[in-house]
């Protein structure tokens, strides 16, 4: 199995306004894809829509301002059954974000453009946090025609 990680730092006084930005259908929506619906609670399937396609997702754990974990419960055959974990802690002016897409099978060409767009989205979500305004599908960058 193989995993994308990233890390990003938010200018951020608390952690609070990054996990809010994981956790709520508005937050998501802002730096994600404006395309999004369903539950963000425990137990909730929030669902991601993109213009190539989408995403199920259902949150597995919440600890407030620290972490988010959702599974892969529908998609494409690569994601299925992967989760999503972000990690959040403070470092100074910063709330830092441990991302990780782990549980994939094998590194195949579609992780290395899910790895970048999930760096694309990764900026998002800091500009979201720190500005006010994401840039969530369709206004992403794009960045091959799997977009």
């Amino acid at each position: 199995m193989v995993d994308i990680l990233h890390r990003v730092g938010v200018e951020t006084p608390t952690t609070e306004k990054v996990y809010d930005a994981l956790t709520t259908v508005e937050g998501l929506a802002g730096w994600w894809t404006d395309d999004t619906k369903g539950s963000a609670d425990l137990g909730g399937v929030l669902e991601f829509r993109f213009p190539a396609g989408g995403f199920d997702m259902e949150v597995v754990e919440l600890r407030p301002s620290e972490r988010v974990v959702w599974r892969v419960v529908g998609g494409p055959e690569e994601w299925i059954g992967t989760t999503i974990d972000w990690q959040l802690r403070r470092d100074g002016d910063y709330t830092i974000v441990l991302f990780r897409h782990q549980g994939w099978r094998e590194p195949v060409e579609f992780m290395h453009h899910c790895s970048t767009k999930w760096g694309t989205y990764l900026m998002s979500l800091k500009s979201l946090v720190e500005t006010g305004k994401g840039a969530p599908a369709p206004h992403d960058v794009r960045v091959s025609d799997w977009d």
